[in-house]
């Protein structure tokens, strides 16, 4: 007798949805290879989906929800088990950011809201040895593309972005690669709902200079501030820290160009690197 699917709370986010998608698969009355030849995807690949060893990326959900004609069950369960890739102390960050109305993000780098997917793969694969490592960075980059979405939602979130100058000077090796990611950084800018800053080294030494600094707002109101720096994080959600959070944050805006002399500027640095 096939077992249904259990419940997410019952176990880790990825079981479940393994879980899922072998019942939708049986139910259906289809084998692994039935499977992967209708959908074309690789019947060794689904077979890692349904038992957990792998994460897809959010169009392949999609995908199969409509195959199954599930809805967005697949995609909802997706939802959780991406949260899992990330250390547990960022997990109520992200749970945060799902569901913020407003969002101030202070980065020394590309922001992974920001970076492509070859920019994100290269900033996440440090020292890779193993086949496992290099598939755990995989499944960061899936969830990395899959945070991306909360920006195009209806209504999308207000978001305000500061990078330092540093995060443009520090390209990566692959030319190509570099100035996609440039030019994705001044096609999101023009988004109506996000506002980008560039920090330039001329205004010179700064408080966050060893970080990052997240401000979102719930749609009551209620603010959390969530830093990152030197191997450590911190989730504040206590007004009194918000609020000196807020504070460090508006300095930094103070100081930053504005957006409209921030987009030249990246657009600067974009014809330097392709000159």
């Amino acid at each position: 007798m096939t077992e249904q699917p259990a419940d997410v709370d019952e176990e880790s986010g990825r079981a479940a949805l393994g879980r899922a998608l072998r019942y939708l698969r049986e139910q259906s009355g289809k084998s692994l290879g039935q499977l992967a030849e209708e959908t074309r995807y690789d019947k060794s690949y689904l077979y890692r989906l349904e038992t957990g060893q792998r994460l897809s990326k959010l169009a392949v959900m999609e995908d199969l929800d409509r195959y199954y004609k599930s809805g967005d069950l697949l995609v909802r369960l997706w939802k959780v088990a991406r949260r899992e890739v990330f250390k547990d102390r960022y997990k109520e960050f992200m749970r945060l950011e799902a569901t913020a109305c407003i969002m101030h993000l202070f980065t020394l780098g590309i922001p992974g809201l920001l970076q492509t997917e070859d920019v994100a793969r290269v900033s996440l694969s440090g020292a890779q040895e193993t086949a496992a490592e290099a598939e755990l960075v995989e499944d960061q980059v899936v969830a990395r593309m899959g945070r991306q979405q909360l920006l195009h939602r209806t209504p999308a979130p207000s978001v305000r972005i500061i990078i330092d100058e540093y995060a443009l000077r520090r390209p990566v090796m692959d030319g190509k690669m570099w100035h996609e990611q440039l030019t994705h950084l001044i096609d999101m800018a023009e988004l109506p709902s996000i506002v980008l800053q560039v920090l330039p080294f001329s205004v010179g030494a700064h408080h966050l200079m060893d970080g990052s600094l997240t401000l979102l707002w719930q749609e009551d109101g209620t603010p959390s501030a969530y830093t990152e720096g030197n191997g450590c994080a911190e989730l504040f959600e206590d007004p009194a820290s918000v609020t000196r959070c807020r504070l460090s944050y508006d300095r930094l805006r103070d100081r930053a160009l504005p957006p409209p002399g921030s987009i030249g500027f990246i657009r600067g640095v974009l014809e330097e690197h392709s000159s």
